[in-house]
This record gives structure tokens, C-alpha cells and sequence, in this order.
């Protein structure tokens, strides 16, 4: 919602909002000219002409109530998305996972390549200080949400998908409408469709509506060779259709799954003809995006990261970003998303911890849901444990819990890798200090 306001803002509109708590991205807003409250009021909408709701906003909040009663147009924001579209189509990145590295790099790799998108990405960029702007070229970077069906918003100039595997099932209805909604959004846009080649689902969408494809299989219209991983850093070479030519690019992030991202951007920049050559060395600069294996802090001799990842594929993919480096242990701890995922996923979680020394489990951030009868952490802990009884799993209930135990046990050399969607990124804020407190050697 914050990077809808800062593109209002920048069009010139007038923009307020309220949010229950004071947070980051609201003394942001309020930089930039917005009026903002903490708190709820009826008197906050009184001189507003639209009303922009997050699907977060219960049905009986003060100000929804009293726009309807004042009849103000609400909309969500999957409804108010197309709005933008009228005047720059949608370049629209989806997929379970990936979507947001890989829009981000796409806008980065455009800006190299000449372009000027604008672009509404789920964090922010840190190489272009920003989550969301507006400028004045002929795109729109959008990454594509499919949680919530608006990735079919608004007209697509291009397509790309990163990957479909079964997440948010209960807004679809189950497997089959996922997929028909992915359907969808590839064959209802009006120009170049770009899939991920070494996604079984994807790859079937793509070849059904004669999208191209990126990645290492050989049958990848764009293929990756000559993979180098490094512990802050990655190369490939890219080949280019129909032609003997490759290119050769690095980048300042590690991990096979960052690799192929960049490998899906350079893609599209290439179907939306745009010269390959420049984005890749846009992307030269690219740092990633928060909460993406960022680097929070070193203390004690122990390096500390922090990643979104939520869904099995995606711990995976940080874990082995995190054994690429040359840390002595990589020491994960991991916050269940959502007690539906969990009851979804449990099994598939069971085996995504492999490549970590250590693994700390707390219990399940709800992120609004119910609790359900069976449903916690321990459900997880115990499935790791059955299936690999010779892991290292230690279970603690809470953050603060997981802060005390690792400020003893982590050691000079570690990587310690908070990994999940919820309030886990907060741990480095507990973790630190007390590592910075420990007596010298």
C-alpha cells in the first residue's frame, strides 16, 4: 500500500493514510508529503474522493464504515491497480516465488538498457533506494501478485513467470484453478511471454501459448551455462536465441535461484528488444532487495543475514546460498508463515532443512489467521526430526527464547540465516547486541 501512495504522490495527487502502529514505511510517506495518522478515525476520510483498502482492513474499521456511508468509491488495491496501466502497460513478473528479486532486477536491467519504467515492486531495491516509482518511459515494472487473483489486473504489455507451485490454494479453490489462473495470465497478454524453463509447470504453461523460455535446461530458449557460485556473488553466461552469441554476467548477490532471476530479466529485456548487453551491465550494479539474503550485521565474529523465505523451494534456495560461502556452520532459524501453509506444507518442510549445521524452529506466525487444532510449530519439529534423525533441530517457542540460545551457541565463523515472512526479521535486533556484548577472547 506505502508504494501505491508513493506513485500517487509522484503523479501529483494528494494522498493521506492511517495505519495502526508507526512504522518505517510511514514516516516514509509522510517524507514525502503525505498525511499520515496513527489510528483509526471516521473524520480521516471526511475530503476524500476514493478510498484504497489493504485486504488487512476488517470489514467493520471506522473508516471503511464511513466511507460507505458517505458512498466514497472503495477499492482494493487489486481494483485500483489498472488505473496505472491506462497510459503504461504492465511488464508483469508472477510466480509462487522469485517474483520479487526478479521484477526488481527486470526494472534495473531495463533502466540500464535505456529505459525509464516506472515500477511497483513488494520491497524495496536498495540500488534504487525505492520500492515504488514513477517516471516517465513507456513501461511498467509490476510484480504480480497470484495470492489474491490481481496479477490478472489491469492490460500486460509482457508476461514472465518464475515458477507455479501450490500456494494460496484457499483463495483459488485448489490446484487446478491456480493453474488456470496462471493460464490466464499468460495467454491474456498482448506481447512477449517469458517462463522459467526448469519449472515442470511453468515450462508446460509456457510452451502451451509459445512463450519463450530462460534457465539450464537445454531446452531453454535463453540458457544458463557456465554457472559460478561464490559466497556474495554469482556469474553465468547467457545464450541468445536463435544465434551462437552469449553473454557473460555477474552479479553482486549470491545463489543459483538469483542467477536464474537475473537469467528471466535478461530475457524479457531481450524480447521487449532492448540491447542485452547494456541491461547486463545495469545489472552489474544490482545489490538486491530487503529482506533477500541481506546482510544485517557482523558481530563476534558471526555474519548474520536475514531472507523471506516461506514456502519449502525457497528455504532451500537461501540455504544453499548460505553453503556457498565459506562459513564454518550455516545456523538456520526458521518461523513457520501462517498455520494453512504449515498444515499444507508440513511434510514438504520436513525435508527443506538439509543443508543447514543447525536448525532453531520457533512457533508459527499467524499473520491474521486462526490458530488450528494440530497446527504449530511442533508440528514441523517433528516431522524434521522423523525424517532426519541425525539433524541438529533445537525448538524454541519464541524469538526471544531463540536470541537467548543462539547468543551462546553461534561461534566466530558462523552464518546465522533468519529465514521467514513473519517477525523473524526482528531477531537480528536481539541477536546482535548480545553478541556484541560477549567479553573479548
Amino acid at each position: 500500500m506505502s508504494a501505491l501512495a508513493t506513485i500517487l504522490v509522484q503523479q501529483g495527487h494528494q494522498v493521506s493514510g492511517s495505519d495502526r502502529v508507526q512504522s518505517e514505511a510511514l514516516q516514509r510517506l509522510s517524507d514525502l508529503g503525505v498525511r499520515t495518522w496513527i489510528g483509526h478515525d471516521a473524520a480521516h476520510v471526511l475530503q476524500s474522493e476514493f478510498l484504497v483498502v489493504s485486504t488487512a482492513v476488517d470489514a467493520d474499521n471506522v473508516e471503511l464504515l464511513e466511507a460507505q456511508r458517505l458512498g466514497i468509491p472503495i477499492l482494493r488495491r487489486s481494483g485500483f491497480l489498472p488505473a496505472f496501466a491506462q497510459t503504461q502497460p504492465f511488464i508483469s513478473v508472477s510466480g509462487t516465488h522469485g517474483k520479487t528479486t526478479t521484477s526488481s532486477m527486470l526494472a534495473v536491467a531495463l533502466l540500464g538498457a535505456g529505459a525509464d519504467p516506472s515500477f511497483l515492486i513488494g520491497a524495496e531495491v536498495t540500488s534504487l533506494g525505492a520500492a515504488a516509482a514513477y517516471r516517465p518511459g513507456q513501461h511498467f515494472v509490476l510484480e504480480a501478485d497470484e495470492s489474491d487473483g490481481s496479477f490478472l489486473a489491469g492490460p500486460r504489455a509482457a508476461a514472465l513467470i518464475t515458477n507455479i507451485e501450490p500456494d494460496h490454494l484457499e483463495f483459488w479453490g485448489g490446484w487446478e484453478e491456480l493453474l488456470d489462473g496462471f493460464n490466464r495470465f499468460l495467454t491474456q497478454t498482448n506481447g512477449p511471454r517469458v517462463v522459467c524453463a526448469d519449472d515442470p509447470e511453468a515450462a508446460k504453461l509456457g510452451a502451451s501459448c509459445g512463450a519463450v523460455s530462460y534457465g539450464t535446461s537445454p531446452e531453454a530458449t535463453y540458457r544458463m551455462m557456465n554457472l559460478q557460485l561464490g559466497s556474495q556473488s554469482c556469474s553465468f553466461s547467457l545464450s541468445l536465441p536463435e544465434s551462437e552469441q552469449f553473454v557473460d554476467v555477474r552479479l553482486g548477490v549470491p545463489g543459483l535461484h538469483n542467477a536464474t532471476n537475473a537469467a528471466g530479466a535478461l530475457a524479457l529485456v531481450g524480447e521487449l528488444g532492448y540491447p542485452i548487453d547494456a541491461a547486463v551491465e545495469g545489472l552489474r550494479g544490482y545489490t538486491g532487495v530487503s529482506r533477500r539474503f541481506e546482510q544485517r550485521g557482523t558481530a563476534a565474529g558471526v555474519q548474520f543475514v536475514d531472507d523471506y523465505a516461506h514456502l519449502p523451494t525457497e528455504v532451500r534456495a537461501a540455504l544453499a546460498a548460505g553453503r556457498s560461502g565459506d562459513w564454518n556452520r550455516v545456523v538456520a532459524v526458521f518461523q513457520p508463515h501462517r498455520y494453512s501453509r504449515t498444515q499444507a506444507l508440513w511434510q514438504e518442510f520436513a525435508d527443506a532443512f538439509t543443508q543447514a549445521d543447525l536448525l532453531v524452529l520457533t512457533d508459527i506466525y499467524a499473520a491474521g489467521e486462526e490458530p488450528r487444532e494440530g497446527v504449530t510449530g511442533r508440528l514441523l519439529f517433528d516431522a524434521i526430526r522423523e525424517a532426519h534423525p541425525e539433524a541438529q533441530v533445537v525448538w524454541c517457542s519464541d524469538l526471544s527464547e531463540a536470541a537467548t540460545y543462539l547468543g551462546v551457541e553461534l561461534s566466530a565463523g558462523d552464518l546465522c540465516l533468519s529465514i521467514g515472512a513473519g517477525s523473524v526479521t526482528t531477531l537480528a535486533d536481539l541477536l546482535l547486541p548480545l553478541l556484541q556484548a560477549r567479553p573479548e577472547p
